[in-house]
């Protein structure tokens, strides 16, 4: 029996680590300032700031050519500048507009590194199934590590045993 749980035990250390992995290097990525977008907090110069969040509201409906579910507008500094993002339908797209003159434009593709960073953080990549899978991780981790005390207990009481034997045998 103990040698089918060792063997359980070192499949789904191999199976949890995985996720593990990607999950610790994301958020190693996070943790490093300006490794991965929005990760320097730059002080907004409201000096700069001529167009209000009403008036970047209506200029991103009228880019869009309709009026968007706006669910966030965020004030922010990018590249040296004030600019709103307005975020629509669960965050998946935005658009920026300058808060000096007003100009609005698609925010850009994220670079690699950070695609990488939500995909691996956030199991974005598993849609749908980013629960279930999230669940399915942690029961197993929770497997792997039930097992590894439970072969840690039992090695300990065998050794302890063997030396309770030791003293009889020779005492």
């Amino acid at each position: 029996m103990r040698s089918l749980i060792y063997r359980a035990h070192l499949w789904l250390g191999v199976v949890v680590a995985v996720p593990v992995l990607l999950w610790s290097s994301s958020g190693l990525l996070y943790a490093w300032p300006g490794a991965v977008e929005a990760g320097k907090v730059e002080v907004i110069d409201a000096a700069c700031v001529r167009v209000s969040a009403t008036e970047a509201l209506d200029g991103a409906h009228r880019f869009a050519g309709s009026r968007l579910p706006t669910t966030a507008l965020t004030l922010l500094m990018r590249d040296g500048r004030p600019v709103y993002q307005a975020v629509g339908g669960m965050g998946a797209d935005s658009l920026l507009v300058d808060a000096e003159t007003g100009a609005v434009i698609r925010t850009p593709p994220p670079s690699a590194k950070t695609r990488f960073f939500r995909q691996a953080h956030f199991y974005y990549f598993a849609g749908s199934w980013q629960v279930p899978l999230l669940i399915l991780m942690a029961a197993l981790a929770c497997l792997s590590a039930a097992s590894g005390i439970y072969l840690n207990l039992s090695l300990w009481r065998a050794k302890k045993a063997r030396v309770r034997r030791g003293r009889t045998v020779n005492g």
